[in-house]
């Protein structure tokens, strides 16, 4: 009995250990499955390519002489003795292509003539009229120059006051007031220190070697105090306008991404600064503005959308669900991003098959191709298919959603993706509301992107007045973009009529916006032939 009483217990305890041993063996093969999702998606992030819809070639940063080559499209000069090879209809499309490169820019005419003594016609000797000619022409790009002007101002004085009267009246020709008074710097060149730095991601400490080799000892010390006294003085007149008219609006996007700022009150070099960015929607005028703030607080947006009612197209993140009276929109961008990563998280064997990333991926794939399909819809028009296309898409998606959160495990990458939809569902079906809502938030994504790809050049900011000001100007710069402008010739008309004008007149101060009907041409970009 005894004998038969210990196996018993033996037994049971065997298998109690088999039961623990193969709990900790199916533990240990979804650690071992998840890390390798994690090892796959950290190599295809650094490797791999970065956007959803980025050609490989886009990579070849360093060939591009030989891999954009066009044999087909080479010098008339070199096709001429091929004829063969090019059809007439595409001569025709390059002379077009060419005169549309050509017809907006300046041109200098040089005629070569035969001296009057070689005009003798080698048969007869008589004189030879001008008959026809031939025209070569050649695009000609004449490197940034420099040169000192110099204003002089005429005092006039009167003679016969000096000698009859106790005071002699004295008058100066009228002379506009400068933008940065007591300095070297003309609207000009701090208008080119701008583009160089915010729009083409050039650090000042480049912009410094290259006025070297061009014999200009501009340090970069001076050219950031220029800046600085711009954005302070100018621009942030601008900047404030375009925050007041951005209140206005019905249809917002936000996003937010981080700014190392080294000299910051109280805290560490390394400590992450954000960056903020709030654009217009598809209502009003276009508009772009950057907001520099030391964290990522729900404060900010707060702060910064007080007085604005209407929807906020956003990314998920929580800080925007304090934002008094919005309704938020989240991004199906986002959301299909999830189910990306989740099926390049899967060995490349299975990122084929019916599995559940792949399936969450089509729910989102059929939603963006209605989307396009609707892309020159009216408002109205919008509306009406989402509710009739989109609507049973969302549907099926959200019973498949509920359906397959329990199969798949939470802190997977597939798991992830079912989570972020399911806790985003209520602003992802948003958009359904009004025709002029959006499916993502990639506005907000395209216009933080340039301070995105500026930071990677410039790296970091010196101090938080900096960073504020480069908030100011890059708001300025992209708003201008977005308006179709010369970002150059803007930024130089703006520092030439801001010191000579009533800037606490707010008629006057709408002219000067990006959009203003009252801008000169010579700010704005040629128009296209449609």
């Amino acid at each position: 009995m005894t004998n038969s009483t210990q196996t018993t217990d033996s037994y049971e305890s065997l298998q109690q250990q088999n039961v623990q041993l193969e709990q900790k063996v199916a533990y240990l093969s979804r650690q071992l499955t998840w890390y390798e999702e994690q090892l796959r998606l950290a190599q295809h992030k650094r490797f791999g390519v970065s956007s959803e819809r980025s050609d490989a070639d886009q990579l070849r940063l360093f060939n591009e002489v030989e891999t954009e080559v066009d044999i087909e499209a080479e010098e008339d000069s070199q096709r001429e003795s091929e004829p063969k090879t090019i059809t007439d209809e595409k001569r025709k499309q390059r002379a077009a292509q060419r005169e549309e490169l050509l017809k907006n820019l300046p041109t200098e005419r040089v005629e070569y003539r035969l001296a009057q003594d070689e005009q003798a016609c080698p048969c007869c000797g008589e004189t030879m009229h001008e008959m026809s000619s031939e025209v070569r022409r050649e695009l000609v790009i004449i490197p940034a120059q420099k040169k000192v002007v110099e204003h002089v101002q005429i005092i006039y004085g009167c003679r016969p006051c000096e000698r009859n009267e106790i005071k002699t009246p004295i008058v100066k020709a009228p002379m506009p007031r400068p933008s940065f008074p007591g300095s070297l710097a003309s609207a000009d060149a701090v208008a080119y220190i701008i583009i160089k730095k915010y729009l083409e991601g050039m650090p000042l400490y480049r912009l410094e070697q290259q006025f070297e080799r061009q014999g200009i000892p501009l340090s970069r010390q001076t050219m950031a105090n220029w800046v600085l006294v711009a954005a302070e003085n100018w621009l942030k007149l601008i900047y404030e306008r375009m925050h007041e008219e951005l209140l206005t609006h019905k249809y917002l996007h936000a996003d937010e991404t981080r700014v190392q700022v080294l000299h910051e009150p109280g805290r560490a070099a390394e400590t992450k600064s954000y960056m903020w960015l709030y654009r217009s929607g598809r209502d009003g005028h276009a508009m772009a503005l950057y907001d520099y703030q030391e964290t990522r607080r729900k404060e900010h947006p707060m702060e910064f959308l007080k007085g604005f009612a209407g929807y906020l197209h956003v990314d998920g993140y929580k800080g925007y669900n304090s934002v008094a009276n919005v309704k938020l929109a989240a991004c199906w961008s986002h959301a299909r991003r999830e189910f990306e990563e989740a099926l390049k998280s899967l060995p490349a064997d299975k990122r084929k098959a019916p599995v559940t990333a792949r399936e969450g991926l089509d729910y989102c794939n059929q939603l963006f191709k209605i989307e396009r399909k609707l892309k020159d819809a009216t408002s109205e028009k919008r509306y009406e298919q989402r509710l009739k296309l989109s609507r049973p898409v969302l549907d099926a998606f959200s019973a498949w959603l509920y359906a397959k959160k329990d199969e798949v495990l939470p802190k997977s990458p597939t798991g992830e993706a079912i989570g972020y939809c399911l806790n985003q569902w209520t602003k992802l079906v948003t958009f359904l509301e009004d025709g002029n809502l959006e499916i993502d938030n990639n506005r907000a994504e395209r216009s933080i992107k340039p301070f995105v790809m500026g930071r990677k050049a410039w790296l970091f900011s010196n101090t938080p007045r900096g960073a504020t000001a480069s908030a100011v100007t890059y708001s300025i710069v992209e708003t201008a973009k977005e308006n179709d402008l010369n970002p150059f010739a803007y930024l130089q008309y703006l520092f030439e009529r801001l010191p000579n004008v009533d800037t606490s007149n707010p008629e006057v101060m709408n002219a000067l916006m990006p959009w203003s009907e009252a801008l000169p041409e010579r700010v704005r970009h040629p128009k296209k032939k449609s």
